[in-house]
Parts: C-alpha cells; sequence; structure tokens
C-alpha cells in the first residue's frame, strides 16, 4: 500500500496542480469560473454515489444506484451552482426544495413495488447521500465560484496533508490509540503529526495565495501567516473528523475501503472524505476573515 501511496500521490498531485492551472487560465479566458473543476467534482460524486450506494447493500439496505447518482447531482447543483447573487431566503429555500424533492422522489420510488418494508431505511439512506456527497461537495464548487481556483487547491492540499502527516508520524512513533474501536490505525501522536503538517502547510499557503485571491465582490482579505497557521490547524482537525465520519460508514458496511479503483488509496471516497467536511468549514472561515477586514 505505501509503495502505491508513494507512487500514485506524487502523480495525482501534479494532475490536480494542472487542472487548478487550467481552469484558472479557462476563467480568464472565458470569464466563467469552474469550467474544469466543476464537471471534475462531479465525476467524483457519482463515483464516491456508486460507493456508497456498494455500502449500504454490503448493510442489507436497498440503494438504487441510478437515483443516488441523481440525488447527488442535484445535490451539487443546489449546493454549488446557485448564482451568488440570490439572496439568502432565496437560497435556503432552493436547498430546503431541493432536500424535500429527494425525499418526495426516494418515498415514492422504494414504495413503487407496494411494500412498506425497509423503505424508511432506503429513504434514509438516500438523503443521507444527498447532504454528504452532494449538499458538502457542492462547497468545493461554491468556493470556486467565489475564490481563485488556487484557493480551492490549497485548501484541499493542507486537508490532505494531515493525513499524510498523521500516516507517517502514527507509523514511526504511534503508541496511543485515538478511537480503537472505530480506526484502530489512528493514534494520538499521529493525530499531533498530522495537524502540526497542516499547520505548517497552511502556513505557507497564506504566504503563496495573493490577496486577490480571496477578494469577493470587491471586498478583500489580508491572509496572514497566523491566519494560514489557524486554518490549517483547524482544517487537520475537521478533515480528520471527516475520515472518521466515512470510517464510520465502511466499518458498519463491514469494509474496509469504499472501493479498490485507486491503488493504494482504495475508492473515490477514501480520497474526498476529508476535504468533503473541511470544504464547509472553509467556506466559514474565509467568510470571517471578510467580515473581519
Amino acid at each position: 500500500m505505501l509503495h502505491h501511496r508513494l507512487l500514485f500521490g506524487p502523480v495525482l498531485i501534479l494532475l490536480l496542480v494542472g487542472v487548478v492551472w487550467l481552469d484558472e487560465w479557462l476563467e480568464q479566458v472565458s470569464g466563467w469560473p469552474g469550467l474544469i473543476l466543476f464537471p471534475l467534482m462531479a465525476i467524483a460524486a457519482i463515483g464516491a454515489s456508486i460507493e456508497m450506494s456498494a455500502m449500504f447493500h454490503a448493510r442489507g439496505i436497498a440503494s438504487s444506484r441510478r437515483l443516488t447518482i441523481i440525488v447527488v447531482l442535484v445535490g451539487l447543483a443546489t449546493s454549488g451552482l446557485l448564482p451568488g447573487s440570490l439572496d439568502e431566503s432565496m437560497g435556503a429555500a432552493m436547498a430546503c426544495t431541493g432536500a424535500t424533492l429527494v425525499m418526495l422522489t426516494s418515498f415514492i420510488f422504494y414504495s413503487r413495488r407496494q411494500t412498506t418494508e425497509g423503505v424508511v431505511a432506503s429513504v434514509s439512506a438516500t438523503l443521507l447521500t444527498f447532504v454528504y456527497i452532494g449538499l458538502m461537495g457542492g462547497f468545493i464548487l461554491v468556493l470556486r465560484r467565489d475564490y481563485s481556483a488556487w484557493v480551492v487547491l490549497a485548501v484541499l492540499l493542507v486537508t490532505k496533508s494531515c493525513d499524510i502527516g498523521a500516516y507517517f508520524t502514527g507509523t514511526a512513533i504511534g503508541r496511543h490509540k485515538l478511537i480503537p474501536w472505530l480506526s484502530p490505525g489512528k493514534t494520538w501522536e499521529g493525530l499531533v503529526g498530522g495537524v502540526a503538517t497542516s499547520t505548517l502547510i497552511g502556513m505557507v499557503a497564506a504566504m503563496l495565495v495573493s490577496a486577490d485571491s480571496v477578494e469577493v465582490h470587491g471586498i478583500r482579505a489580508n491572509v496572514a501567516i497566523w491566519h494560514g497557521a489557524v486554518t490549517g490547524a483547524i482544517l487537520g482537525l475537521v478533515g480528520q473528523g471527516g475520515d472518521l465520519m466515512a470510517s464510520l460508514l465502511k466499518r458498519d458496511a463491514g469494509v474496509k475501503d469504499s472501493s479498490s479503483i485507486l491503488p493504494g488509496f482504495g475508492g473515490v471516497l477514501d480520497v474526498i472524505d476529508s476535504p468533503l467536511l473541511a470544504a464547509p468549514v472553509m467556506y466559514w472561515v474565509l467568510a470571517a476573515l471578510h467580515i473581519s477586514t
């Protein structure tokens, strides 16, 4: 596994940097942000939704792969593709409407055979996927809509750097188990090493990301190095929480990885589990920076 991670990890990072650069260039040419990142996130969300559906099946819960993909795309659109010009009440109404339609459609779909058996579990699984992959994943699109693609890259790298730091620190000196009943491989030493790594990468990101990259509607946020340090620590901790959330789902389904599509990493969900929770937090961190400037 380590061999595959060392081989494919740098390749994935280089590909991501290339995608971000191309996305930024296309925005300058066309005036539209996210022409590459938006469809790429949709593809990742579809892959993760298929893995979620498979885990529900492993748990004995009926889950339509086709319906799961549809509701995840609805969640992405509801969360990440609404115009930024909408006022708060309209945006909230749209999000609630999307959730309501997903729930009603799920009730109708899973009761179509005129039986109530398993309907509640299937509807609940569909709503969970809608929120977890769709709405939360949509925050990555919101970040791209409002900020530079380099900010999105910084969020992803800072969050995943905690995973890398935790892995190597835990492997080297890890002795005290963090949550043995949920994730036996995680240790307190690994968590400290991971957060220290994300803090350092956050400081570097704060120095590299220009003030223009965090400008919204003419309001510019002044990003200091200590902002990067605090944000890095927060994203590291939150990202580990996202990883544990995915571990809870996988352990309940009785699987080690969400799939085996990515050598050394597992499935799509295994890669994006920490950014899924970190992206909403980062959105509000940046909002607080704007409010304070």
